[in-house]
């Protein structure tokens, strides 16, 4: 029999369904929770967070850059953020490359911070549950069949968030989309923690003594590392370093294939970035390899074709939008097929919006994207992928999917006023 004949093990109905339990989708489940829908998010892992949990440990994107740094992303994410502070898990760092201070935390403390304002807020979650298959009708989701292991469950939702990052639900739903298929895309990267380091003698160690220490080892052909000017920073855990150096290229994240390999080789790298660190580094002498993240750190796939697209233009001058939902400082950082990254900066203390049309697909009626896979070209995506802005949007999506499932309407058609109106209320920073 073919599995999908197959009866599914049980058939719910939601109001609002949000697919991803990253920090977009974290955030959307809370905020539609809260606005009172009924809501339900599931999630392949058995944790939310996503790559705020997987992969890194730190929130970028908060703050502009520069000399005089200004907050831009609130609300929801300002109570994820005090919440680690309750828990003396967070500290505020510099940008290693003048991007904004990062908010860098401990990753197994916020995996229970998401969680416990999620049931709060009176979330259903569902982990261990993948998203695997779409019923459209006119334009419009009908259902959601997710793989879990008591079977296939059938959900039929009001409105659907997609914030599984590589935008799986919109594709099953046949929005149009750019990916690796369409021209580059950036590079795959494995982090890794590492434990036992001297403190003090690390982080004597500037940006340009370590980067001209990679080049002298690549030079001379002692180690094989793909990228040279990758970066090692403190964490709130004592003696612990956090990195971010591997490099995989080239790489269709949603090709399962290439993916499984990316994976092997982030690995790879991972423990050669970590011999290097031990032997020419000075602090690093007696380190150990406390863990490599979760799964490969995945930057970009696939970008839906929204309503809006938002470009590289936009964001390099800095471009204002009457539906904005969000706002982004954040500089354009593509990490690209070579050894370094290419970086290009907003004026000083500028930023651009987000506009909700960008979370609109073009074509399918009571979907809303948020995260990664929003509404962009391949370098103003470069910039609006940052941790604080995927919150941000998820803020926005959540409560616009309420919204939208309590009035019996469509994402499209809520009076952006309203949207924006309630998300001043909640604390979002608009302007």
């Amino acid at each position: 029999m073919d599995i999908w004949q197959r009866k599914p093990y049980k058939e719910i109905e939601v109001e609002v369904l949000v697919v991803g339990g990253g920090a977009a989708g974290a955030t959307a489940a809370i905020a539609a929770a809260r606005e009172g829908a009924a809501t339900l998010l599931v999630e392949r892992y058995g944790f939310l967070g996503g790559i705020s949990t997987q992969v890194l440990d730190t929130f970028y994107g908060f703050y502009t850059p520069g000399s005089h740094p200004r907050k831009v992303v609130g609300g929801i994410p300002d109570e994820i953020v005090e919440a680690l502070a309750q828990h003396d898990s967070m500290l505020i760092r510099p940008n290693t490359y003048g991007a904004g201070n990062g908010i860098t935390y401990n990753p197994e403390i916020l995996k229970v911070v998401w969680e416990t304002l999620a049931i709060r807020a009176g979330v259903k979650i569902l982990f261990h549950t993948l998203a695997v298959e779409v019923s459209v009708n006119r334009e419009r989701i009908e259902t959601v069949t997710a793989a879990t292991k008591s079977g296939f469950l059938r959900i039929r939702p009001r409105v659907v968030v997609d914030a599984s990052g590589d935008a799986d639900i919109a594709a099953l739903a046949g929005v149009p989309y750019e990916s690796a298929s369409h021209g580059p895309v950036q590079a795959l990267t494995t982090t890794f923690r590492l434990l036992n380091v001297d403190l003090q003698r690390a982080t004597q160690v500037t940006r340009k003594e370590l980067h001209e220490r990679m080049a002298q080892a690549i030079a001379e052909g002692a180690y094989d590392l793909p990228r040279k000017e990758g970066s090692v920073h403190i964490s709130p855990l004592p003696g612990v370093m956090a990195t971010n150096m591997t490099r995989v290229v080239e790489v269709d994240p949603t090709d399962i294939e290439q993916l499984s390999q990316a994976e092997i080789e982030g690995r790879r790298q991972a423990l050669e970035y970590f011999r290097f660190l031990r032997e020419r580094v000075p602090g690093y002498e007696r380190a150990c390899l406390a863990g490599l993240s979760v799964q490969i750190g995945v930057r970009e796939s696939r970008r839906i074709w929204g309503r809006y697209r938002l470009t590289r233009e936009d964001v390099l001058n800095g471009r204002k939008f009457e539906d904005a939902i969000a706002q982004c400082g954040a500089p354009i950082e593509e990490h690209h097929a070579g050894k370094d990254t290419r970086w290009e900066y907003l004026p000083e203390g500028e930023t651009y919006h987000i506009p909700y049309r960008c979370l609109l697909p073009a074509n399918c009626e009571g979907l809303i994207v948020a995260g990664r896979c929003l509404s962009a070209d391949h370098d103003a995506h470069a910039s609006v992928r940052s941790m604080g802005q995927c919150m941000a949007m998820g803020q926005a999506a959540g409560v616009a999917a309420a919204w939208a499932a309590q009035h019996k309407t469509t994402p499209a058609e809520i009076p952006i006023s309203r949207l924006q109106e309630r998300l001043r209320q909640i604390g979002a920073i608009l302007d």
